[in-house]
């Protein structure tokens, strides 16, 4: 059997920046076990299977251990497939997802902006087992999917250098750590290492806790974000009541086949 295949480096001006996803279009589901096969020999952060559903698509996210429920940048990278190689021309695109939400993606110039819903994350406990895996004490900790960890400053989150080990025994997907930013509104680090990934280089679905967070700090709506990861990434973003707007760039790395 062969499939296409794409790599995608979402929020990313130029190739060897930004996040990689894997984007498998399909024609039907392939069994779970194979998608998770192929998610693990990817080796990437996300791997995105999607296949089309009238004028929409349904899609699925697999980390290199498990599918996961929500995922931004092999969102992003999947609409990017469609508008650039698959659908040249189109500017809107609408996506499924198995717990039954409506992702929407909008191309308006070079910028894709993707529209999620919100999770506002909320005071919690656990600041001392936290402050003992990322080898710093956050000023605030909050919890909504992820562990939420808010520093002082950009330098901080960019000092940090958890134990990958402490991290994976939280009960978190994922941990967020995050400040104000020098030269943005806010910045953040995103560590999953309970799912294959012991740094995100760029993760939009995060910003659906950060962009609340900061939108209500901050006083304002409309918001500059970097990812400050290594690779790094730019994100643009609106707060509009139950749901969030997360936009950026992508470019395509490679384009090729998937033989099994």
């Amino acid at each position: 059997m062969r499939i296409p295949i794409y790599q995608v480096d979402a929020f990313a001006d130029a190739v060897f920046s930004g996040n990689p996803a894997a984007v498998c279009p399909l024609d039907q589901w392939l069994p779970s076990e194979t998608m998770q096969a192929i998610a693990e020999e990817n080796n990437l952060s996300e791997t995105a299977f999607f296949l089309p559903n009238g004028n929409t698509f349904d899609i699925r996210w697999f980390t290199p251990k498990a599918e996961i429920d929500l995922a931004g940048h092999p969102t992003l990278a999947t609409a990017h497939t469609i508008f650039t190689d698959l659908d040249p021309g189109r500017q809107q695109v609408t996506f499924n997802t198995r717990l039954g939400d409506t992702l929407r993606v909008v191309l308006e110039e070079d910028i894709l902006t993707m529209n999620f819903p919100t999770r506002p994350p909320a005071p919690a406990e656990g600041i001392d087992q936290l402050a003992d895996a990322l080898g710093a004490r956050p000023k605030e900790f909050l919890d909504a999917r992820d562990g939420f960890a808010v520093f002082d400053t950009e330098a901080d989150v960019q000092a940090l250098a958890p134990d990958i080990g402490k991290l994976c025994a939280t009960k978190y997907l994922g941990i967020i750590a995050t400040a104000p930013g020098d030269n943005v509104d806010f910045v953040s680090r995103f560590f999953a290492p309970s799912q294959g990934i012991p740094e995100d280089p760029v993760t939009g679905s995060a910003h659906c806790e950060l962009i609340p967070y900061w939108a209500e700090r901050l006083g304002k709506s409309k918001l500059s974000a970097r990812q400050i990861s290594k690779r790094g990434g730019h994100i643009y973003c609106s707060y509009i009541g139950d749901r969030v707007e997360i936009g950026g760039k992508a470019v395509t790395f490679m384009r090729g086949e998937i033989e099994f």
